[in-house]
């Protein structure tokens, strides 16, 4: 299997070190795993009256279900608007690559090398000022 060569973005330009890139990268990089949650979380957790003694935990677990929720669509939908707010026109493709890692070589991108990867660091500078 061929592994792909990542290398970190310079992003001084924007004053974004290299700790809180690697923060914005990997919270990208869940993206997938956050869609899927949000998927699979559709439907009501069973309570099982088996007679069984249960812990008592405090508070409501579908209100706890419902924030966590929350806070899943809120990180993908900021993902995704970041992504059109850096570049309308390759939005898809900057979300593709932050995302999943494609790098712009597998990619039919409608744009050159630079322009995408000016987009991608604009991406990354507005992603830091939000979260």
């Amino acid at each position: 299997m061929n592994q792909i060569r990542t290398r970190d973005m310079k992003l001084s330009d924007h004053s974004i070190s290299r700790a809180k890139y690697n923060e914005l990268k990997y919270f990208c990089m869940q993206y997938g795993e956050k869609k899927q949650k949000l998927l699979e979380g559709y439907g009501l957790n069973a309570v099982v009256n088996d007679g069984m003694p249960k812990s008592s935990l405090s508070g409501n677990p579908t209100a706890q279900e419902a924030v966590r929720r929350a806070v899943i669509q809120e990180d993908i939908v900021l993902i995704e608007k970041t992504a059109q707010e850096a570049n309308k026109e390759l939005y898809e493709w900057i979300l593709k690559n932050v995302t999943e890692g494609i790098p712009y070589e597998w990619m039919d991108v409608p744009a050159g090398r630079r322009q995408f990867y000016e987009s991608r660091r604009y991406f990354f500078y507005l992603l830091a000022q939000r979260r």
